[in-house]
């Protein structure tokens, strides 16, 4: 098991760059299985998740070649279907909650897909219905082995209908467009998620052939084709690390200049640390945070009521930064009531912050309130473990800022999804050792 120790109370300084997307590769790569042509995808990041991906994939039997930093190509000519049914693929499988997606396009194409039950972080439950129930509307048959929790789904022909997917699930809808473009007939698909991960993967897919419109809303409509072709493909910035980074500048009253962020796929982002009286300066594509050396004060709704930031799906606020958002505030002058809706137990890493000093009240497993120290009080440094990627990072960024040294352990969870953060993070001044 890993371990950063982490000299805290020292102000940053400099410009970073995000990685390429996280959860956009995952659903990038699987999309290589739906052709036997030549695919390449430019900046890829170099993280744990991603390259237990590539892994899987090149034991299923697709070529992949290194093209430079970041960069691969990837044919799918000689796909190895035995694999799937080996107590390896159980094992690889199991191990990555992005091997779900792999399903979609192994059932287009072959006519089968089967997966081992998904791992991945400890923060709830994360169901599959969606992925299954929409196989099943395209004309799959389904199986489930509940012995060795394995999941199976096969056709004959894949036909296109209309379907309401029960929730905006980003990776089940990716999962099904990737079916269904090579389905016969046309597929709708009514309150489909719409992140910009999606729209880049759909508008690949177009690329590659595929006859999909609607993109960017929550209905899709998809002309199924007989065969995809080649394409070359380049990932968005990681979102995610650029709030991370965001919150980093603040909570360290550092002056921080983030680059080529692509704006126009931020959503609500910088609004929301706006919210929490965080300066987000837009200079070109690049994000600039200046050093908030008198701190930074949360904003109260119009009627005076304490603030409110919730998860929602896309163009909403992304679960995944409210771990940061957490962090952030109990430095803030004020209070804020965070409510996670997606996990129930996404929350629970706030143990560690309140050993640090922060003020929260957990209110429930979706629910916590935030009083902010205003920088009056700072955080102690202490010994902690990280749950799962995210509070990983917010974690990280708490011992940034903190008095003293601390210690993070399992810091595996953190590089599942940020690539060698600890290199990136000394060259901006940080006193962080990897142990």
């Amino acid at each position: 098991m890993g371990t950063f120790k982490i000299e805290g109370g020292h102000q940053l300084k400099g410009s970073i760059k995000p990685q390429g997307a996280k959860n956009e590769a995952l659903q990038i790569l699987c999309a290589v299985l739906l052709t036997d042509q030549k695919i390449i995808i430019n900046n890829i990041p170099d993280i744990v998740d991603v390259n237990k991906l590539i892994a899987l994939l090149g034991k299923l039997g697709v070529k992949v070649s290194a093209q430079g930093a970041n960069s691969y190509e990837f044919q799918a000519d000689d796909v190895n279907m035995k694999y799937l049914e080996s107590e390896q693929f159980k094992i690889d499988g199991g191990s990555l909650r992005g091997s779900i997606m792999i399903v979609g396009p192994l059932l287009a194409r072959f006519g089968r897909g089967y997966i081992p039950k998904p791992g991945g972080d400890k923060i709830g439950r994360r169901r599959l219905d969606t992925h299954f129930e929409g196989f099943i509307k395209l004309g799959a048959s389904f199986r489930y082995n509940r012995e060795d929790h394995f999941y199976g789904v096969e056709a004959k022909e894949l036909v296109g209908t209309d379907m309401l997917l029960d929730e905006a699930s980003v990776t089940g809808t990716a999962n099904i467009v990737m079916a269904a473009v090579l389905a016969k007939g046309k597929t709708t698909i009514y309150n489909a998620a719409c992140e910009p991960y999606l729209q880049q993967l759909c508008n690949m897919l177009n690329r590659m052939g595929a006859k999909i419109s609607g993109i960017g809303s929550n209905l899709l409509s998809i002309e199924g084709v007989e065969k995809l072709g080649g394409t070359t493909h380049t990932m968005l910035p990681d979102m995610i690390e650029i709030g991370s980074w965001i919150g980093l500048a603040a909570m360290t009253k550092s002056e921080l200049t983030i680059k080529d962020v692509s704006w126009k796929d931020l959503g609500q982002i910088p609004n929301v640390f706006r919210k929490l009286g965080i300066t987000v300066e837009q200079k070109g594509d690049d994000i600039y945070v200046p050093a908030h050396t008198k701190g930074y004060t949360i904003q109260k709704f119009i009627d005076g009521s304490i603030l409110t930031i919730a998860d929602a799906p896309w163009p909403g606020f992304t679960p995944d930064l409210l771990s940061i958002v957490l962090v952030i505030a109990t430095q803030a002058e004020g209070e804020v009531l965070i409510h996670q809706k997606m996990f129930e137990s996404r929350l629970f890493f706030v143990d560690k912050l309140i050993d640090m000093g922060a003020k929260i009240i957990l209110c429930d497993p979706h629910r916590a309130t935030v009083i902010g120290h205003n920088f009056k009080s700072q955080l102690k440094s202490t010994v902690m473990t990280s749950p799962d990627i995210r509070a990983g990072i917010s974690l990280l960024i708490a011992a940034l800022s903190a008095k003293g040294t601390s210690v993070i352990h399992n810091i595996e969870q953190i590089d599942r999804g940020y690539e060698r953060i600890d290199e990136r993070l000394r060259a901006i001044g940080a006193k962080i050792e990897r142990i």
